[in-house]
């Protein structure tokens, strides 16, 4: 723990020595005389407002000195300083070395003075580079505002305090990571947000012990939710929208942003809530419940349609006169079961490669490629148009909720029901559904309080209507908080 002193120059030489300044070219350790007075100020190069603390500067230069505070009291001089000759936003006074330290690394410019003693001045001159806030490209809409969250979480905070002008609206601040002291917000609004998920969420943040968080929100959301690794099912839902998330906001969830991530976590999360889109609201309800429909019609058969289709091939005597056309004209030279599995992991394959190719050639070489795999290996028989057609139907209708933790969650349950199926039948689809309910009836968001099915578990009719009926805005206006099992 770093304790400055009452010497000038054994702060000077203490501190030189923790930053090493000669080392790392880009902090910065400016001199200047104010007056007969020294002070030293320490910043880092590309986290200043270089036209401000130009400015800064040369008034300091044109001083005649650090002034005589009115009081002897201890760290007089730098409160007088500070209210008196730093004409800035943000200035703070502080004995607290440790805290010093991080400000400084935050991008802060700290300000050491002659006659300051222990004591020093943290001015928030920072800046950081950033992108602007457009459109998320995963999350876009067809009508509705184009901003999107950044990496700098003062800009996220102000994206959602500009559609949130209630006193109310609460941002806690919390720094996590013992090496890389994340910024973390939590917003909520006080008397909304239930008071014991704020509660529990705070004191987990409080006490991570996590080293860092190198991937952001990701890295976050391990820190706070024990490991179960064998459930597939994601705990939080994440977006880029402002707008998304202050609406969560103002229905009493809680919102948490991360330093350096684009990403809002909101808390707590259910299935159900994954399969609601933002473009939802920006249309009409009768619209927007059919595009509702239309979405949990066709994600709910990404998990059972190929199971059922691979579940009547295998048995062709219980397949009605009227259906008997999904029966493939021939199997191939592979068993259709192999040929499934086979395309799941070619479908992994080709999108990781899109992923890994340059913007300019990632859209035609993924439809090339998946044309031309799919047509040879039908042309030589190792692969039928049938599993062709019906997994390529899968792999679109993946792309009707933005969620990948989702997508790859139905895609292990939905090759978990074909190897079920494979082994023992009838028996094993029962098996399957079984282990699926499981699944979601055990999965719990952060703190274990909250029912995953809700509103079906526990049941609540008004809020599972609205979930699939886009109701008028006067109807859910002041809807009831999220019940908790």
């Amino acid at each position: 723990m770093l304790r400055l002193t009452e010497d000038y120059r054994e702060n000077i030489r203490m501190l030189d020595e923790i930053l090493r300044v000669k080392e790392s070219f880009d902090l910065i350790k400016k001199t200047l005389y104010v007056g007969k007075d020294e002070v030293t100020l320490y910043y880092i190069d590309g986290f200043v407002q270089s036209g401000a603390m130009q400015k800064l500067m040369i008034y300091f230069l044109s001083l005649k000195g650090l002034g005589e505070p009115k009081s002897n009291e201890e760290g007089a001089a730098a409160t007088y300083f500070a209210e008196h000759h730093v004409p800035y936003v943000e200035a703070e006074v502080t004995e607290d070395g440790d805290l010093m330290l991080q400000m400084l690394l935050s991008g802060t410019t700290l300000l050491l003075g002659e006659t300051f003693g222990k004591y020093a001045i943290i001015i928030d001159s920072r800046t950081y580079p950033a992108r602007s806030v457009g459109e998320p490209e995963n999350d876009r809409v067809m009508l509705g505002p184009r901003d999107g969250f950044v990496e700098t979480i003062v800009f996220n905070t102000a994206l959602i305090r500009r559609r949130i002008r209630d006193t109310r609206l609460t941002m806690r601040y919390v720094n996590v990571g013992e090496e890389s002291k994340t910024d973390v917000v939590l917003c909520y609004i006080e008397g909304k947000a239930d008071a014991k998920d704020v509660a529990y969420l705070e004191h987990k943040l409080n006490s991570l012990t996590t080293r860092s968080l190198t991937l952001g929100h990701e890295s976050l959301a391990e820190a706070l939710i024990p490991s179960r690794w064998y459930n597939p099912f994601p705990k939080i839902r994440y977006t880029e929208r402002p707008d998304a998330a202050a609406a969560q906001i103002l229905e009493g969830s809680v919102v948490l942003l991360c330093d350096n991530s684009p990403e809002a976590m909101i808390l707590p999360s259910t299935i159900f809530d994954f399969l609601q889109e933002t473009n939802d609201f920006y249309f009409p309800p009768l619209t927007g419940t059919y595009i509702r429909f239309v979405r949990h019609l066709v994600f709910w058969s990404t998990l059972f349609m190929i199971p059922l289709w691979f579940l009547l091939i295998q048995n062709p005597t219980v397949i009605p006169d009227w259906l008997t056309f999904i029966l493939p004209m021939n199997t191939g030279r592979i068993p259709i079961f192999a040929q499934l599995i086979i395309v799941e992991f070619m479908i992994d394959g080709l999108r990781m490669a899109s992923m890994n190719t340059p913007n300019m050639l990632s859209n035609s070489l993924s439809v090339v490629g998946g044309l031309i795999l799919g047509e040879f290996a039908v042309s030589i028989g190792w692969l039928i148009p049938e599993v062709i057609v019906y997994m390529a139907f899968v792999t679109i209708a993946n792309f009707t909720q933005r969620s990948y933790e989702l997508g790859y969650a139905f895609k292990f349950m939905r090759v978990g029901l074909l190897i079920l199926i494979r082994l023992f039948n009838f028996w094993g689809l029962g098996v399957g559904l079984v282990g699926i309910i499981l699944l979601l009836v055990s999965n719990r968001s952060v703190g274990g309080r909250h029912s995953y099915l809700y509103p079906l578990i526990p049941f609540n009719g008004r809020a599972l209507l609205s979930l699939f009926v886009r109701l008028r805005k006067d109807h859910f206006e002041g809807r009831e908080q999220k019940n908790t099992k």
